[in-house]
């Protein structure tokens, strides 16, 4: 009797798991079919090269242009500001945690850390605007601080809990054994820290960071509150700029339905999905290749 119980209750358990499973891949094949459909009927109208231009401007006055690689450059712009602040900080902050800070600290400072990931990204932009926004005009002398450094600076702050926490737990996973026989071998603290655990949680920490990119890369409130929104080729980080996810927010809403417009709004977005997927191919990949050296 017993035994038969178990056995019904692993297949339900399995069943629940395999259904949830599936339920995320057919949203995420339902996400990408509605995206492509409409993409489709986009380039029904325009040519592919018609995207292979600096210009966006689909309700130009004498010609409508719906070139995306100002807006594709903008979004890696920004990016790259916030993964270049993010990175370094998180990992540090990570060992900090782990292996330097004492117990009664790092149980404090963790769940702070944690906590910035619930504060909603409009809060974040209007601490951008009405905090850092003066500041880097003041430093750099730019007429304001809506530019890609802004959104960089904030970006980063929002991808440090992802990167962080799960950096903290693939440091937390490292055995023990590894630590002790770096120090029986006469190793310092640092050249433990440097050349045993983290070479070790490499997997985790590269998985971190990826996530880090993604949740950077697809972020919209904030960008669209502290980037200036300008539709020209950014030339510098204190350059306005207008993002990927920032054009569909402030576009979708106002668009004709189903025009020439609205489906390259859908097509920006296939553009969207496509670098994430490419981001969380790519992490997987990564953390794959790493986990099989460690073993």
């Amino acid at each position: 009797m017993k035994s038969r119980f178990r056995k019904i209750t692993e297949f339900s358990i399995f069943s629940f798991l395999s259904l949830n499973g599936i339920t995320s891949i057919v949203i995420l094949a339902g996400i990408f079919a509605i995206l492509l459909m409409n993409s489709v009927n986009f380039f029904e109208e325009k040519s592919f090269f018609s995207i292979i231009n600096t210009y966006w401007n689909p309700q130009g006055y004498y010609e409508d242009s719906y070139g995306i690689i100002s807006l594709i450059i903008s979004s890696i712009t920004v990016t790259f500001i916030a993964m270049i602040i993010a990175i370094p900080l998180g990992i540090l902050s990570s060992v900090y945690l782990v292996y330097i800070a004492p117990f009664w600290l790092s149980e404090i400072l963790k769940p702070i850390i944690e906590v910035i990931a619930a504060i909603p990204s409009v809060v974040i932009g209007f601490l951008g605007i009405v905090l850092i926004s003066p500041l880097l005009a003041s430093v750099t002398g730019a007429s304001n601080g809506l530019n890609a450094l802004n959104g960089g600076i904030l970006l980063a702050i929002m991808a440090l809990p992802t990167i962080v926490s799960i950096s903290e737990d693939s440091l937390k996973a490292v055995p023990r054994s590894y630590i002790e026989a770096s120090y029986a071998l006469g190793a310092t603290r640092w050249q433990t820290l440097w050349r045993v655990a983290i070479p070790s949680a490499l997997s985790g920490i590269i998985a971190a960071i990826m996530l880090g990119l993604g949740r950077a890369i697809g972020e919209t409130m904030t960008v669209l509150m502290v980037t200036g929104n300008s539709l020209a080729m950014p030339e510098s980080i204190l350059s306005q700029v207008r993002t990927l996810t920032a054009t569909i927010a402030i576009e979708m809403g106002e668009v004709d339905f189903h025009s020439t417009h609205y489906f390259g709004l859908f097509m920006v977005g296939l553009v969207l999905f496509v670098f994430t997927f490419i981001i969380n191919t790519v992490s997987d990949m990564l953390g794959s290749k790493y986990q099989q050296v460690d073993r």
